[in-house]
């Protein structure tokens, strides 16, 4: 289910040569840590093992891809080089080293396979917000929206083989904080990911529509880490909800908005806003209301530590960080009023989107991801609509990308403010607590 993939295989076919699968494992990578490392491992070894069962050999790369992969590719003599896309400004970087180190006869391609309507497709420029997105993605639905046509065991075999993978010395030899563990309630990889996303639709879809706010009820798909490693297709997910709307239409609508619009939308912003992970990624009239209030006395102040360990004055907020760092997901509704608090509870908004972005990136299965810079929560009038996909949407709830000001407050100024009562009239908040109370 990978378009990039699919799209390589046929000009191999068309050349009739054989097709190489290369990963260029770095060792670091933003803050991410053995669990997130452990999970993309993992997932790999099950590519490698399809790859081989296709007659397609893959190479797992030690080093950054400018390093590795031009040389390479002059030593395989390999006759064209197609990579995936991502708006972020490290990989974006990526690629335009490896552009700039390959032989000039060399050509190579990108291809936008995890989003379902390309970004660059989708729209020319920053969007203001879904309802300006909307339209546009839904008009090229019937166009990208297909079934995946099937990769196809290889005719052509490789001149050499590729080399056998020392998987558990890789692991080892990463150069990454061990400290936060890999969780054990997401296997990695393909298999186990379309495993849930069958559970979500046979035990959980039904109440998608209707309890996806509340963080007592199993309602969310909880596919967020197989969709950010790549391990599940989105395009993949949507067929196959979306053969159940006659029955789950409230449900089935929902999902697709949040898993194609607001996601896409994010993409959206990080392609086209160079300043995406920071407060002059806002709009204007976010920066100007942040600036009015940024000296406002805050209520309480908190260092990094006391917030990494959940050791805040409200209990909501601490189980909700708790849940974060020892399950790597927080659900969607709480990751707003997380990131909220962080902004009231700290020295400015900057320090503030710092401090969240960090978090976000350290713990979160799905951290590191356009979504959770900027994916948005609709207001559903009956109320939140929570976005089942990644991240938490720092930017949105601090400095309100793709929302609108709201009646002016102390610190917030116009950005929408979230409160502990306002939870309280949403879901059992004294049940979410007790079930992630400090040990």
């Amino acid at each position: 289910d990978n378009w990039a993939f699919l799209y390589a295989q046929r000009l191999a076919l068309k050349q009739e040569l054989p097709l190489h699968v290369c990963f260029c494992l770095v060792p670091k990578f933003l803050d991410a840590t053995i669990r997130h490392y452990g999970f993309m491992l993992k997932g790999l070894q099950e590519v490698a093992e399809e790859c081989a069962e296709l007659n397609i050999p893959f190479h797992l790369l030690l080093g950054y891809a400018k390093d590795v992969l031009p040389t390479f590719v002059v030593e395989h003599g390999v006759g064209g080089l197609v990579t995936d896309f991502c708006p972020l400004h490290l990989p974006r970087q990526w690629v335009e080293d490896v552009r700039e180190r390959l032989p000039e006869d060399v050509p190579f391609a990108q291809v936008d396979a995890h989003n379902i309507v390309p970004c660059w497709v989708a729209s020319p420029k920053q969007e203001y917000s879904a309802r300006t997105i909307r339209g546009k993605i839904h008009a090229q639905l019937p166009e990208f929206l297909t079934e995946f046509p099937p990769i196809i065991r290889h005719p052509y075999p490789p001149s050499c083989p590729a080399e056998p993978i020392a998987w558990e010395a890789c692991y080892s030899s990463l150069q990454v904080d061990r400290t936060v563990k890999e969780v054990e309630w997401a296997t990695p990889g393909t298999a186990a990911g379309l495993a849930v996303l069958q559970s979500f639709i046979a035990e959980r879809l039904k109440s998608f529509g209707s309890h996806r706010n509340d963080p007592n009820k199993a309602a969310l798909s909880n596919l967020s880490p197989w969709f950010h490693f790549g391990q599940v297709s989105t395009q993949r997910a949507i067929l196959e909800v979306q053969k159940h709307r006659g029955k789950y239409k409230e449900s089935v609508d929902a999902f697709v908005e949040e898993a194609v619009v607001r996601r896409e939308l994010a993409e959206n912003f990080c392609y086209y806003n160079e300043n995406y992970n920071s407060v002059q990624g806002a709009y204007n009239w976010a920066q100007t209301t942040l600036k009015l209030h940024a000296k406002d006395k805050r209520p309480f102040l908190y260092e990094l530590q006391e917030l990494e360990q959940g050791t805040t004055h409200d209990p909501l907020w601490n189980a909700a960080q708790l849940q974060m760092v020892q399950e790597g997901k927080m659900h969607g509704f709480l990751r707003m009023y997380w990131a909220k608090k962080i902004l009231e509870w700290t020295r400015s908004p900057e320090e503030a989107l710092q401090f969240a972005i960090y978090l976000n990136d350290r713990y979160e299965l799905d951290g590191r991801d356009p979504n959770g810079y900027v994916g948005k929560l609709q207001d559903g009038g009956a109320g939140w609509r929570v976005f089942d996909g990644q991240g938490c949407s720092c930017l949105w709830s601090i400095c309100g990308i793709h929302d609108q000001g709201w009646a002016e407050r102390a610190i917030f100024g116009k950005i929408r403010y979230m409160n502990y009562a306002g939870c309280k009239r949403k879901f059992d908040v004294g049940q979410f607590e007790r079930r992630y109370a400090p040990h």
